[in-house]
This record gives C-alpha cells, sequence and structure tokens, in this order.
C-alpha cells in the first residue's frame, strides 16, 4: 500500500506503508541506534511520537516476546528507510511488518530518511501524520492535518502510559532485602529487572499516587521511572516528589530526572531535536568518567536555573553540554536523564542503581 508522511513545514515524504493501514499523528522525531527497534517500539517514553530510524536496514532480526520494553507498541508512528520482510534470526518469531500491523501501529518505508532526519536537525522535532493505504488524499490536506495536531507542548501524556492501579512486579520467591515503590510515569520493564535483580520487592504504582499512599508502603527508597511528553505538564507528580524529598532516598530516570529538577525549583526547557541514540557520550563531573549512555528525550533540566535551586549538577552531554544528572544530598536524591538500564556501554552506567541500593542500605 501507499506511505505518505507530511510534516506541519510543508515537507512531504512518499514511500511505501507497512503495518496497519490508516492515519496516525505524532511529533516526529529520530533515533541514532543500529539496532534496538523493538526496543523503541515499545518504550513509553515514545508515546505520540513518530520515530525515524536513521539507521537504512530495519527488521532484519525480526521481533520476539522477549525484547519488549511494555505491554504493547507505544509509538504513534514508525518510519525506516528499507524493511526487511523476511528476518533472519534464531530468536525471531515473526516479522516488524507484521508485529505493527497486529499491534495496529502505521508505519512508512522506501522514503529518504536522510533528508527526513536533515529536515529535523535544522527545523527540529516537528508535528507530522503518516498515511497508509490504497487511495491516498491530497498532501496538502494531509500537511493541514499535522499542523492542526494538538503537540506535546503542555500536554500531560503520562496519565495515557501509567498503570490503572498499583502492582508487585515478579514477585521473587527468594525474598528480598528492600522494598521500593517504582512510580509508573512509563517505566520500561527493564529498569524493574535489573531492581529485582539487586534484592528489590518493588511496587508500581500509578503516576497519580499521593505521598501519603506512597509512604503507606513503607519503603526503603522511591523510584521515579522514564516518561513521555512535557514535565511541566505533569503538575501532580511535581507536587508529590516535593512531598517526599528528604523523607526517604528517592531515585530519578529520564523523565523522572526532569520531575525531580522541578521538584527542587528548577525549570525545563524543550530541546530542539532531543536525544534518542544509543551513543551519547556523557561525563562523570564528580569522577571524570565518560559513560556511552542510550538516551530518549525531548525536554530538558535548565542548568542555569540549578544554582538558585542550590542542586549540584553532576553529569554534562558531552554533545551539546545540556544537563544529564542531578544530586542533593540533604535531601537524599539522585537521578539521571540518560537510561542506564539500556546498557549500550555495556556496563558504563550500572553503577547508578548499586548507588540507590547503597542508599536504602543507610537509611
Amino acid at each position: 500500500m501507499k506511505g505518505i508522511l507530511a510534516l506541519e513545514d510543508g515537507t512531504v515524504f512518499e514511500g511505501e506503508g507497512f503495518g496497519a493501514a490508516g492515519e496516525c499523528f505524532g511529533e516526529a522525531v529520530f533515533n541514532t541506534s543500529l539496532s534496538g527497534y523493538q526496543e523503541v517500539l515499545t518504550d513509553p517514553s515514545y508515546c505520540s511520537q513518530i520515530v525515524t530510524m536513521t539507521y537504512p536496514l530495519i527488521g532484519n532480526y525480526g521481533v520476539n516476546e522477549a525484547d519488549v520494553e511494555s505491554s504493547r507498541v507505544q509509538v504513534a508512528g514508525f518510519v525506516v528507510k528499507e524493511l526487511c520482510p523476511y528476518p533472519s534470526n534464531f530468536r525471531s518469531q515473526g516479522s516488524l511488518g507484521d508485529y505493527l500491523r497486529e499491534s495496529g501501529v502505521t508505519g512508512v518505508c522506501g522514503i529518504d530518511t536522510r533528508k527526513l532526519t536533515r529536515r529535523l536537525r535544522i527545523g527540529g522535532a516537528m508535528k507530522s501524520v503518516i498515511w497508509a493505504g490504497e487511495k491516498a488524499p491530497s498532501a496538502s490536506d494531509l500537511v493541514d492535518k499535522a499542523k492542526a495536531w494538538k503537540g506535546l507542548a503542555d500536554v500531560d501524556i503520562v496519565k495515557n502510559v501509567t498503570c490503572a492501579k498499583p502492582y508487585e512486579w515478579e514477585p521473587s520467591k527468594n525474598g528480598h532485602r528492600y522494598n521500593v515503590v517504582a512510580y509508573d510515569f512509563g517505566v520500561k520493564f527493564n529498569i524493574l529487572r535489573i531492581l529485582k535483580s539487586l534484592g528489590c520487592k518493588i511496587t508500581v504504582v500509578p503516576a497519580s499516587t499521593t505521598a501519603q499512599q506512597a509512604l503507606a508502603y513503607k519503603p526503603d527508597g522511591i523510584f521515579l521511572s522514564n516518561g513521555p511528553g512535557d514535565p511541566a505538564a505533569v503538575t501532580y507528580a511535581i507536587e508529590t516528589i516535593r512531598q517526599l524529598l528528604g523523607k526517604l532516598p528517592v531515585f530519578g530516570i529520564c523523565l523522572g530526572h526532569q520531575l525531580l529538577g522541578l521538584a527542587l525549583g528548577a525549570k525545563t526547557y524543550k530541546l530542539k531535536f532531543g536525544h534518542r541514540g544509543a551513543n551519547h557520550p556523557v561525563k562523570n563531573l564528580e569522577t571524570g568518567g565518560i559513560a556511552i549512555t542510550s538516551q530518549n528525550h525531548g525536554f530538558c533540566v535548565d542548568v542555569e536555573s540549578l544554582a538558585s535551586a542550590g542542586v549540584k549538577m553532576t553529569h554534562v552531554n558531552l554533545n551539546d553540554h545540556t544537563c544529564e544528572g542531578l544530586s542533593d544530598k540533604a535531601n537524599r536524591m539522585f537521578c539521571v536523564q540518560y537510561h542506564p538500564e539500556a546498557s549500550p556501554g555495556p556496563h558504563d552506567s550500572g553503577y547508578l542503581f548499586k548507588q540507590f541500593i547503597e542508599m536504602m542500605e543507610k537509611g
């Protein structure tokens, strides 16, 4: 079937549709990872985004039930240069095209993804629409629809991905040493897997859970997860975090990092085209060590607002010098903007989870 991607700036790409027929809206972004497309597709942080993979050949190792980061495909749409229809891998359980079709997600392939990526780097992440089917609408109609879409700024996307009620993540038969309440702003499964492997009992709670409700579980620590969209729009979480700070150890990743920054008085802003990929260099300002990190975010904590907030910046992105980590020892909290659970290093950032464990041991 025919596939079309239209951007709000009037740029139109025509190719071939795959996955589900139909129309989808989202913020057009790009990811520079060479592999891991199934993890990208199922990462809740990509909710309401149309993701372009810059690596040209996607789908060659298929999909399987193990390589997922949530219970469903989360992206609004998917864009690739060349789709592999015949995957070859001993772990493969199906093709990427069938996977998206069964998930009701629309994709487009056969377009110039280098040109698209350059357009997004110059113009920034844009509102966009993908159409796939037999009888195509006019390009101008699709551009108008992209312009009319609400976008992500000032919109609470977390409510679309958080769990409906609390649950315990894969209870351990061997018991546990630490009791952790994990706020689900769009949490990735591998974060929970790592915490469990370190001896944690994990109670995952909805994003709207109050501080009093969280403390009722008598946790040793609070974890604030990754998630999609504008952190400033998740006002209820910011207020909850303020009430939790100083009471027990708190560790945040990605959106959790941004929400912690806002709770401490810092400001956030939208990056031009965001950080999405598995090869971003980050410097630890306390040790001088460099980590190769996986990232997926479109907003950032404003470094200049940290001084008045009394918060210490611990990590910096070496590509654009944006904030990648914060620490406030008085409030027993720390957080990073990148994703240590994705392990592209592969072991560069594992110490962060151990740091959380050490904080809980100290009480």
